[in-house]
């Protein structure tokens, strides 16, 4: 039987929270492009108008309003053409819903309310929306059009798993925002393929791209007809507009698919490009020791906004090697970012000097190595605070797991870039990132040397530390599994690590509580994800 013609567009656009009027053009914009492309069906991602997630943006009811009017404005825009708009609708008793109008053609036909709400990991819906209660099924042309949003596909008790629906859609549209994580899209893959043939159907998934705060959306939409094959997928990482067109005989447009390390990278770009520039800042501070950690973030900033607007800042101390402060000014020559150089030798020596009495009897100890990392925490926020710029920070995830890191010191700054990236995986990204250019932009002196803090002689992290081959593997375990110390041993973990490690994740709370948000790359990222007290007894 030959399939009917339906061209679809999927308009994968970047919307930003709050931003009615910018994501109003947008919305315009694209209906204007599948107007041109002779589409006759264009989708957009979830809550398009708002931005996803707006949180307590909702409890406003001038938003909720002014989100209401902007659907009105669009629905005057789809002279000719069907659109699928995500929205936040209100009943009259002031219930919010998350929602997708059906519009045909200047006329709104059908409004869905989203079913299943996700209320775990980094969601909070049942905070702020009702459940839906009625699937909505309708004709557009001669395919049976059926809507979901985002969760409605992942729950396996969802009503478009029951057989009573099967057969019963001939294109199941669903818009959604789904938060980047290591293998999401396989895992999306996996899930739209298995959707597509048991409901016998062929399955848009619209997804959002874009940075918002700790989250990346990384795009990758997708669709797949009734046998199960792809009939195109969207760029990962950026706004794209997918065309596919039903009962066409054109090739599916795949994109190559991105390796580990180069999605990782990816979603690191994009999540500091957005957040600095939907935030409104220009350009960023980076302290560059010579140490991996902070070569890394100045290549992702330097990638992502363009290093005329990267500024690193040398902060050499007594302790600090030659060879470090040398790599540290190469990189920044090989990036082409500005940096500056204030060496803390002097101040360093009037805070010793005026502490020397208080102190008298006790031996140097951390104290004094946090001395230095909070005066370069002070430098940097002057330069702030100066010229308006943001700083970011480089501790990985490592570091912030075991509290090896110093409150108001590197700690201080407006976003961290790599706190969800564990340190094995920096030493994978260094190596991708140098793989990009004709020449390694990252010393290769910076990969090969032992990590060191550099606040006292002779110090490597590994004085403090598990090697970090074993330290990552018990925090995938213990962090983003929470196994049992008893369960990580059980895999391999020597005990006396896994115990130590355990009581520094568990003591450091405090800590990760007053860091800069961070990008979520990795399944539960501390912070949204993973929600601990700070005054807890509990010990595994």
């Amino acid at each position: 039987m030959k399939t009917p013609r339906l061209k679809i567009l999927i308009a994968q656009i970047n919307t930003t929270v709050g931003d009615l009027e910018g994501n109003r053009d947008k919305i315009i914009a694209a209906l204007r492009f599948a107007k041109e492309s002779h589409a006759d069906l264009v989708t957009f991602p979830e809550l398009a108008i708002n931005g996803y997630p707006p949180e307590d943006i909702l409890h406003k009811d001038y938003f909720v309003l002014d989100n209401l009017n902007i659907l009105k404005t669009l629905v005057s825009q789809t002279k000719g053409i069907a659109a699928i708009i995500g929205f936040v609708d209100r009943d009259k008793k002031k219930r919010l819903y998350n929602a997708a109008a059906l519009i045909v053609n200047q006329k709104i036909r059908a409004i869905y309310h989203k079913i299943h709400l996700p209320n775990y990991g980094v969601f909070d819906e049942r905070r702020y929306f009702t459940p839906g209660t009625v699937p909505v099924i309708m004709d557009l042309g001669r395919f049976s059009l059926s809507v979901t949003i985002c969760e409605d596909i992942w729950r396996k008790d969802s009503y478009v798993y029951q057989r009573g629906y099967r057969g019963k859609a001939s294109l199941l549209v669903n818009i959604s925002a789904s938060p980047y994580h290591t293998h999401k899209q396989t895992e999306r893959q996996k899930l739209i393929k298995n959707l597509a043939v048991k409901t016998r159907s062929t399955v848009i998934y619209h997804n959002l791209v874009g940075g918002q705060d700790e989250l990346v959306f990384d795009g990758g939409s997708m669709a797949v007809n009734a046998s199960g094959r792809t009939l195109g997928e969207a760029k990962r990482f950026m706004e794209d507009f997918l065309t596919i067109d039903l009962g066409s005989q054109k090739p599916a447009r795949l994109p190559t698919p991105l390796g580990h390390q180069a999605e990782v990278y990816q979603a690191l770009v994009l999540g500091t490009h957005d957040y600095i520039q939907k935030n409104n800042f220009k350009k960023v501070l980076v302290g560059l020791s010579g140490g991996i950690d902070s070569a890394l973030v100045a290549c992702i900033a330097a990638d992502a906004l363009g290093p005329k607007n990267v500024v690193a800042v040398t902060m050499p101390s007594p302790y600090t090697s030659q060879e470090t402060y040398q790599d540290a000014k190469l990189l920044a020559k090989n990036l082409s970012i500005q940096c500056l150089k204030f060496r803390i030798h002097k101040i360093f020596k009037q805070y010793l000097t005026a502490f020397k009495g208080v102190f008298s009897g006790h031996p140097p100890d951390t104290t004094e190595e946090n001395l230095q990392a909070r005066i370069r925490g002070n430098v940097l926020m002057a330069l702030s605070n100066k010229f308006g710029h943001l700083v970011l920070t480089t501790g990985n995830k490592s570091e912030m797991a075991t509290g090896y890191c110093t409150l108001y010191g590197d700690m201080a700054g407006g976003f961290a870039v790599i706190k969800d990236v564990p340190k094995t995986l920096i030493f994978g990204l260094a190596r991708y990132r140098n793989s990009l250019g004709a020449s390694p932009v990252i010393p290769t002196s910076i990969l090969k040397r032992p990590p060191t803090a550099e606040l006292r002689r002779d110090q490597t992290d590994q004085d403090t530390l598990p090697p970090y081959s074993l330290l990552d593997r018990f925090l995938e375990l213990y962090v983003e599994k929470d196994m049992s110390i008893e369960a990580a041993v059980r895999r391999g973990i020597p005990k006396a690590i896994a115990i130590k490690t355990a009581r520094m994740v568990d003591r450091n709370e405090y800590k990760r509580r007053q860091s800069p948000p961070g990008i979520k790359i990795t399944p539960k990222a501390f912070g949204r994800d993973r929600r601990m007290p700070i005054t807890n007894r509990y010990r595994l």
